[in-house]
């Protein structure tokens, strides 16, 4: 996989670059197969897993964790995906024990183009059953990415790894996703999924006499099943940025490191005396003056419409651009108010 690897850094390390923007908490481990050298803890104890090495282990993600998917070591024999896979649950199992069921993955990436070793014990069959078992008791998620490059000759080898990695998404929670191009592990690595939520549960308003219900009890069932409006796409925000002091010593280990800003608002005619805050108001500046609105009279004349989706016309779909569709609304809500107000 040497030609590939170049990608598989690169789209593995922006991975964790995400983590460490949006996951601060999450912990990561690296293993590679195929190498001249071994190195892991189930060879030290009980022999075989050759060729197999542990280049980090299971630790928070940091620029160490990027730095080390970004110079991956490149093999000189052929690898054992079914070795690597039994490591990296070890490794698993040892950190976590009985804990954090669910939330422990393991991502598999190879062209399992070469044979792998049979077992001591049983068939290869009967050694994915083994694993399963493990991965289901331990609420272990498994994900796989196969890697073949377009008209690549198909071998009885290959046949086998196939159905042996198809095995596992029978048995457990896991997914085998077959690629054929660098571009296309973009998106066969996904970091999580979420679910849809509706943002909206009621009528769809065509005219005054014609309404579609968005949601309904569905029959002959104890739970209900609700229909309505889902988001198709969402923006992803960065999360806020605090403020970080650097006055607390090196050596101080419990340092926080947070900043904690107070404001005080005090009267122009006596700048000693603090003024609390139920005996402010705010003001609006209308030309030179400044006019004092109390929370009353705001909530007074406030824009509080009622919820709900309505038919306004049609367009042609050119006609509307990705973002027009929130700033069509913000305009129209603006419109409503500036009515209301006056």
């Amino acid at each position: 996989m040497h030609g590939v690897l170049p990608e598989v850094e690169k789209v593995c390390s922006m991975l964790v670059q995400k983590k460490l923007i949006y996951s601060k908490s999450d912990e990561v481990a690296v293993v590679v197969f195929g190498t001249e050298e071994t190195n892991n803890e189930l060879q030290k104890e009980v022999g075989g897993y050759e060729h197999v090495v542990v280049l980090r282990n299971i630790k928070v993600v940091d620029g160490e964790a990027i730095d080390t998917l970004q110079n991956l070591p490149r093999g000189t024999v052929p690898g054992d995906f079914m070795d690597a896979i039994v490591v990296g649950i070890d490794m698993l199992i040892k950190k976590f024990g009985p804990t954090n069921k669910g939330k422990q993955r393991l991502c598999l990436i190879t062209d399992a183009k070469y044979p792998i070793k049979d077992p001591y014990e049983g068939t290869k069959k009967d050694q994915v059953d083994a694993i399963c078992q493990q991965m289901k008791a331990h609420g272990v998620k498994f994900d796989c990415i196969v890697y073949r490059e377009p008209g690549a000759m198909r071998t009885s080898v290959m046949d086998e790894n196939d159905h042996l990695l198809d095995l596992f998404s029978k048995r457990i929670v896991a997914r085998t996703v077959h690629v054929d191009s660098p571009l296309s592990l973009l998106g066969a690595l996904r970091t999580r999924n979420i679910m849809p939520v509706t943002v909206f549960r009621g009528d769809l308003e065509i005219s005054s006499n014609m309404k579609i219900k968005l949601f309904r009890e569905a029959p002959f069932c104890y739970q209900l099943h609700w229909f309505g409006f889902y988001k198709k796409t969402s923006e992803e925000r960065f999360p806020t940025l605090k403020m970080y002091s650097d006055k607390a010593p090196a050596s101080d280990k419990f340092a926080t490191h947070e900043v904690k800003v107070d404001f005080e608002y005090k009267s122009i005619e006596d700048p000693n005396k603090v003024i609390p805050p139920e005996q402010r108001i705010k003001g609006y500046r209308y030309g030179p003056q400044v006019v004092p609105i109390s929370p009353a009279e705001w909530e007074a004349v406030k824009f509080k419409p009622e919820k709900s989706v309505k038919l306004l016309g049609f367009t042609d779909a050119s006609n509307i651009l990705r973002m027009s569709t929130s700033l069509f609304l913000n305009l129209e809500i603006e419109k409503q108010l500036s009515q209301c107000l006056q």
